[in-house]
């Protein structure tokens, strides 16, 4: 039977080591630049000896001690779930045998906490296969995420030199110093960065407020007012996004062409609110729907005006999705590049998505490419971590009493 709890921990364990050493093979081979490899058959081996021994044995402390020795042992001979090339350095091979002992002996113990010899019943068979799906799905996707930005950065760091002699060499030499930022130096000294930044933020900035002048009041309406074609506005908000923008890109940029806007800021400025306010219409309405109607009706009644409780009642209980709506809505400006390469030509109004683009030149250094995007990026992460517990913060309770 498979739950049976001799064979559910070997086949965990076995599969778990696959997951195990492919992540830690894949983090010393970017780390170091030596070749490490994950062997999946030996993986398979170790790994169901290991679930067996926790089974069988316990997944006390000593046990999973002896399990972290055995299997850095065994990497180190060369018999193990990971295997290095003969170039490696001694050093990187023992470190990347210990990571990989301590990390399996760590990991696999909880996972078959509570896996035992005989018959399980469908709780304790389920609870290990769900630890191990979440503690795959973990590892999957950080490495989908973390991988490109790492790649990126990393890329970013090297000379010209390093990535002619290496391109899948991914480690970087710390005794260069400041030496290892020099792409980015070039980017602003040379490439007008600077500029590209600054046109982006400005741009971004001004659809977020048209964005939500618009959008406010048209969602507000939707939620509260009661007019005809009301369900049916409300329903037909986001069909704007059933056309791809590439087949708009044609008559745009004809109208543009004919009434002067291309190659100008006010241009752009029309057109990305065109895109952000139906997706800002749609989260917004659905918010006001689920703020108590009382509090409005209240300041209604003490004589206060529709728009006087829009501003003095409703935004104030709606922060939250304010800031959300208002994030999102900067990444898009922030991060659009179709509309802007195709209306923007002159280099003192380039957008940053834009300005990266130029960058993907055969006469530009790679790193330099690579540096753009991580300037690109690293201001959306900042800003999305920053309002994340803002943007999480229910404003809305206590409101409404009784």
């Amino acid at each position: 039977m498979i739950r049976r709890g001799y064979l559910t921990g070997t086949v965990i364990g076995a599969l778990w080591m696959v997951v195990v050493s492919v992540t830690v093979a894949v983090c010393m081979s970017f780390g170091t630049g030596d070749p490490f490899r994950p062997g999946i058959l030996l993986s398979l081996l170790w790994g169901a000896l290991a679930g067996g021994a926790f089974v069988f044995v316990g997944r006390n402390k000593l046990v999973q001690l002896g399990v972290a020795v055995v299997i850095a042992v065994v990497v180190l001979v060369g018999i193990g779930p990971m295997l290095t090339g003969m170039q490696a350095g001694i050093t990187a091979r023992v470190f990347g045998a210990t990571a990989l002992g301590i990390a399996i002996a760590t990991s696999l113990a909880p996972i078959l906490n509570e896996v035992v010899p005989g018959p399980l019943n469908r709780h304790e068979f389920e609870g290990a296969v769900i630890r191990f799906l979440t503690g795959f799905g973990y590892i999957f996707f950080t490495a989908i995420v973390l991988i490109p930005f790492y790649v990126m950065v990393m890329t970013s760091l090297k000379n010209q030199a390093e990535l002619m002699q290496n391109p899948l060499d991914f480690s970087i030499d710390l005794s260069q110093g400041a030496a290892l930022f020099r792409s980015y130096d070039e980017l602003f000294t040379q490439f007008n960065f600077g500029t590209y930044m600054f046109n982006s933020f400005f741009i971004s900035v001004l659809t977020v407020f048209i964005t939500l002048a618009f959008a406010i009041p048209g969602a507000y309406a939707v939620a509260r007012l009661r007019f005809r074609g009301q369900a049916a506005f409300s329903r037909s908000i986001l069909l704007i996004y059933m056309v791809p923008m590439i087949v708009l890109a044609l008559p745009i940029y004809i109208a543009f062409s004919m009434t002067g806007l291309r190659n100008s800021f006010w241009g752009i400025v029309m057109i990305y609110p065109v895109t952000t306010i139906p997706v800002a219409l749609y989260m917004l309405q659905g918010y006001f729907r689920g703020l108590p109607a009382e509090v409005e009706e209240a300041g209604l009644m003490d004589g206060l005006s529709r728009l006087a409780v829009i501003w003095k009642i409703t935004l104030p209980l709606s922060l939250p999705a304010l800031a959300s709506v208002s994030l999102y809505v900067f990444m898009i400006a922030w991060n659009e590049f179709l509309l802007a390469f195709m209306l923007l030509d002159d280099p003192s109004k380039f957008t940053l998505t834009r300005g990266i683009a130029s960058l993907n030149s055969s006469e530009i250094p790679r790193q330099h490419l690579m540096a753009g995007s991580v300037i690109a990026t690293v201001p959306i992460m900042a800003l999305f971590l920053g309002l994340e517990r803002f943007m999480t913060k229910g404003l809305t309770a206590g409101s409404v009493k009784g």
